[in-house]
């Protein structure tokens, strides 16, 4: 999302969007408990409003009772107090827990909500393709974060804000009537003509916290735009760091580590510099909030003074109109002291709609290749099948393929040509794909580079199922069988195996997998390019096997020539003359 056009956005806006994020949990499966913990939080807040109206009245007999020293009433309100006191704890300690605790549930339902809508339809895989797409700029940046950290920070915020902004309201309608009664008439003269102003402390208290919202707001704007940047800053530097943990090896052995290092100082830099910013606004928003503060303390001392040394009020009541001012000039300038808050929770909101909003538009999406279920027989058939990248370069063009059970293909082509593209349109992934493909149900495909999870052995071999679909005895023979007779004894270890293996352990894993499975038709991508030569001949015999028994075929990608041995029949992409439609033709011998 543009930063410029998020700092221009109005607050309606925002709010606007800030309910369209929230009120699905509140019509949720939990909307009864979600509902119920919002009405007893209102409730409590509501109750501390009425404390503090009690311990207001109570500073006018308490102090009146100083000034006649009535020893007697000082002790009795001394009591009164107490109980306010233990009124106003109970009060808060149930506030605080029943706000946790609905923070907590919304928090949970949010991710959980957020994590199956991102990981359903691989929409987590299509809008990181589409990061480096065509419209890139309007698709976004680091999903982890705002599901892991943006999620945590909406739901704080608007639970302790909205609370806020609902405290400061009643506070005021409790409050205003008390200070307006407490005020008096104020009598001046202006230019020759006098003036009788009743409520005066409620107009000052306005004036002064008007000028004090309108001041903060200007002073306090870019706070919204540097607060947006900060978030994904800060989540660049951390998928970087988590990307040189990931190919720590690779780093290691190219002697990478200066470069690395250099574009780690570079993403922190711009942490650091954005950060600096934010300081520098901050520090101007805090001087002025800190003054505005300050003054507020003795200001209606000041303004109340002539009335109390002429006599016109005790000392109880101008405790009690110093009390009734602060409480009211607090609630006008809830959105002064909230102001960085805001910032924060806006720029949260407005990454959260982006995310929703990106999320949303893949659903809409029209998908242009149309797939068919196909049996055995049937095979592998693809009709006026094209294949583009994300940047909208067309790689093949209308084309037609067949695999027949019992063939074994191998693809070839330069590299970068789109093969393994070409794959990921089979299996249904492409989003940039058109046409129409029949595809067998029992296919299995297998990148060159698998996905290996942490924890045991057993649940790494058994992926994308679960270990417990498997008795032990097939475990320990998929592993014999791809060649890792000496991991079998380790089923139950568990480890970060992606780091442990070597690229050729990762990739027999994978072959494991299949083996296991026995799927009847098979696609393999560069899946034994980091295996020796009689490993590879030995595992692609068994796979050749597998589909041949299963009534299946093999298609497979591969540079090197003693692939070829075990496939009956090629495709090769033939690059085409620069002007044509195509980058790519596929040609079937």
């Amino acid at each position: 999302m543009n930063v410029d056009s998020t700092g221009s956005k109005s607050m309606l806006q925002t709010l606007r969007r800030i309910g369209a994020l929230a009120a699905p949990y509140f019509r949720s499966e939990q909307k009864w408990m979600a509902r119920g913990l919002l009405a007893a939080i209102v409730a409590l807040n509501l109750g501390v409003v009425y404390m503090l109206v009690l311990n207001n009245q109570w500073y006018a007999r308490f102090y009146d009772a100083l000034q006649n020293k009535d020893q007697a009433v000082f002790w009795r309100e001394i009591v009164y107090f107490c109980w306010i006191a233990a009124g106003f704890i109970v009060i808060a300690i149930l506030k605080f827990y029943l706000t946790q605790l609905l923070q907590l549930r919304w928090r949970a339902w949010m991710t959980e909500n957020y994590l199956e809508r991102w990981m359903a339809d691989r929409t987590f895989y299509h809008l990181e393709l589409a990061r480096y797409g065509q419209h890139q700029g309007g698709t976004p940046d680091n999903p982890d974060q705002r599901i892991q950290e943006d999620m945590q920070i909406f739901t704080d915020y608007t639970m302790t804000l909205s609370m806020g902004l609902l405290n400061a309201a009643v506070t005021l309608v409790s409050f205003i009537g008390i200070l307006w009664g407490l005020s008096g008439v104020a009598d001046f003269t202006l230019f020759g003509h006098a003036y009788s102003v009743p409520g005066s402390m409620v107009w000052i208290a306005l004036l002064y916290c008007a000028a004090g919202t309108v001041i903060t707001h200007f002073i306090g704007r870019p706070l919204i735009g540097l607060n947006f940047q900060q978030q994904r800053f800060e989540a660049d530097f951390r998928h970087q760091l988590i990307r040189v943990r990931e190919y720590s090896e690779a780093i290691a052995l190219d002697n990478g580590e200066k470069t690395v290092h250099g574009q780690l100082k570079l993403r922190f830099g711009a942490v650091l510099g954005n950060y600096l910013q934010l300081i520098r606004k901050q520090k101007n928003l805090v001087a002025f909030t800190a003054s505005f503060g300050q003054a507020s303390v003795i200001f209606a001392f000041i303004v109340q003074a002539p009335r109390f040394f002429s006599g016109a009020i005790q000392l109880g009541q101008l405790m009690q109109v110093n009390s009734a001012f602060g409480r009211v000039q607090d609630s006008l300038s809830w959105f002064v002291d909230n102001y960085d808050r805001v910032a924060v929770w806006r720029a949260t909101a407005d990454r959260l709609s982006s995310f929703e909003a990106a999320m949303q538009a893949h659903s809409a999406a029209a998908d242009e290749l149309e797939r068919v279920p196909s049996d055995n027989a049937g095979g592998l058939r693809a009709e006026g099948f094209g294949v583009a990248l994300p940047n909208g370069a067309t790689l093949i063009r209308d084309a037609a393929l067949a695999v027949r059970a019992g063939d074994t293909v191998m693809l070839q082509g330069p590299s970068g040509s789109g093969k393994s593209t070409l794959f990921r349109s089979f299996a249904g992934i492409w989003p940039f794909a058109r046409g129409r493909v029949a595809m067998p149900a029992d296919a299995m495909f297998v990148p060159q580079r698998p996905y290996v999870p942490d924890g045991p052995l057993r649940d790494a071999l058994a992926y994308p199922q679960t270990a417990a679909a498997f008795t032990d005895a097939q475990l320990v023979q998929a592993l014999d069988d791809a060649l890792l007779p000496d991991l079998a004894k380790r089923l139950d270890d568990s480890d970060a195996w992606s780091q442990k293996l070597s690229g050729g352990e990762q990739q027999r894993l994978a072959i494991a997998r299949v083996l296991l499975r026995k799927p009847a038709w098979l696609f393999a991508d560069e899946a034994t390019s980091a295996l020796d030569a009689a490993s590879e001949a030995t595992i692609y015999k068994r796979l050749a096997s597998m589909v041949q028994a299963s009534g299946g075929a093999m298609v497979s990608i591969a540079h090197r020539p003693s692939v070829g041995e075990h496939h009956q029949r090629r495709w090769t992409l033939v690059p085409q003359p620069e002007g044509s439609p195509a980058r790519y033709k596929v040609e079937a011998t």
